[in-house]
């Protein structure tokens, strides 16, 4: 029994601290603006997909789920829909109140205005007109819990410790040594760290040729304001990762594994009316 404990800690432990931090503070979904409808998503290989169609307009769609004010940091294509830069999660991002949802439209070009999303060809994305068509396929959104003020308390003040001369200068040899050793212990970790990373990233197969990205479309009226907002921490307590390409690329991936029919799409071999005089 001691033993499948110890096995099952150890398990534990080597969970990446990542997937131990998530929480689910924000819905996040994908609106076609064109057809009125959320985008279905297709899980494959740990990764959800979408299906952008090229020419629809979409919209990023934020839904605060928790009763606190709540950070989100919109990054499309690699590039922060706010800023326009290559996108980190310590960038600027939307402010949601308690239960709040909003939706996204466009990469934000004044505090009345945004640049509509829409899927297009790849060369025409905004992150490929900029230079940076490396990320381009993916919309992911970093959300932050606010920092809140500490309680207020009293501590009397302790009086300082005392330590004989000899001793005092024991011990701080031995904390400078222990402060070596732990200084070492964290730059190999660092190192092997970094090793398995280059190691892990080496090993993954080649990614296929995306088809299409994310374009800068007409300017919408779209207004906001700005407010102060002090993240909890540094890390996100929340990431979400959803990743999108046409119907034909998912296909060809196998992300989607039977073709769905498109009403919209199919020819009525009845469809009511006369016959009217060719032009």
């Amino acid at each position: 029994m001691s033993r499948l404990f110890a096995r099952c800690l150890s398990l534990l432990l080597l969970l990446p601290l990542s997937a131990c931090a998530q929480e689910r503070l924000v819905d996040v979904q994908v609106v076609d603006l064109d057809q009125g409808n959320w985008l279905n998503r297709f899980p494959y290989s740990g990764r959800d997909y979408i299906e952008g169609r090229p020419g629809h307009r979409f919209s990023v769609s934020l839904h605060n789920v928790t009763g606190q004010r709540v950070l989100a940091v919109l990054s499309v294509d690699g590039v922060n829909a706010i800023s326009g830069e290559t996108a980190g999660s310590s960038q600027a991002g939307y402010v949601l109140e308690p239960y709040q949802q909003v939706e996204i439209r466009g990469w934000r070009k004044s505090y009345s205005d945004v640049a509509e999303f829409y899927f297009t060809d790849l060369p025409d994305s905004y992150a490929a007109r900029t230079g940076r068509p490396q990320n381009v396929g993916v919309i992911g959104v970093a959300a932050f819990r606010e920092k809140r003020p500490a309680p207020v308390a009293y501590v009397p003040p302790s009086p300082p410790p005392y330590y004989p001369a000899p001793y005092a200068r024991e011990d701080g040899a031995a904390a400078k040594s222990s402060a070596e050793s732990s200084n070492r212990a964290a730059d190999a970790a660092s190192s092997s760290g970094g090793l398995a990373q280059r190691e892990s990233s080496a090993a993954s197969p080649p990614a296929q040729a995306q088809q299409i990205g994310t374009g800068h479309g007409a300017r919408r009226y779209d207004p906001v304001t700005t407010t102060q907002f002090e993240r909890a921490s540094w890390r996100p307590n929340q990431s979400v990762s959803l990743y999108y390409d046409s119907y034909e690329a998912l296909v060809s991936r196998g992300v989607i594994r039977e073709r769905h029919y498109d009403y919209a799409r199919t020819p009525d071999p009845f469809p009511s009316g006369f016959a009217p005089d060719p032009n």
